[in-house]
């Protein structure tokens, strides 16, 4: 029998340079803000790689978030599911060195124990120099995409309090 998996939250992103830290930026919003129950595990991820592997071991469904490599406007919010992902249409932003997001689900998926349920809440990144500010047009969505997640966490029946 299968143990229950806790529910997800995985901020992706160098926080370092600037709109790139989007993710980290929403979970560390997250975690200030709100308190989560136990089976829900939220995680700064970074630019962790393959060291992501056991997260995305524990976790079904999972709430990535994180920057984007596509054409659109600077700022602009894009939701993605696991399909969309595998279909190849975009590029997942991670260090370029690094495994990346697919590659990990891969290997997790050889071990049987991959993530059925993945979700990815994505905004468009303006500015990625050195900086650990986000760009005023990024910034802007930082609550908002920290409400989406909420309200999927409601959907699922999920109470979070608010600190």
């Amino acid at each position: 029998m299968k143990l229950k998996k806790k529910i997800g939250i995985a901020g992706i992103g160098n926080f370092i340079l600037r709109d790139e830290g989007f993710g980290v930026h929403v979970v560390h919003y997250l975690q200030e803000n709100y308190n989560f129950p136990d089976n829900v595990e939220i995680q700064d991820v970074g630019t962790a790689g393959i060291y992501m592997a056991p997260f995305l071991e524990e976790c079904d469904p999972i709430f990535v978030i994180d920057v984007v490599d596509i054409e659109g406007e600077p700022g602009s919010f894009h939701f993605f599911s696991l399909d969309d992902v595998k279909a190849g249409n975009f590029q997942m932003r991670m260090s370029p060195h690094q495994l990346g997001l697919l590659e990990i689900l891969e290997v997790s998926k050889l071990r049987d124990a991959a993530p059925e349920h993945v979700e990815f809440y994505t905004v468009i990144p303006k500015e990625l120099e050195e900086s650990i500010e986000l760009s005023d047009v990024v910034a802007e969505r930082k609550v908002e995409v920290a409400k989406m997640i909420l309200s999927r966490l409601d959907d699922l029946g999920v109470k979070v309090t608010r600190k």
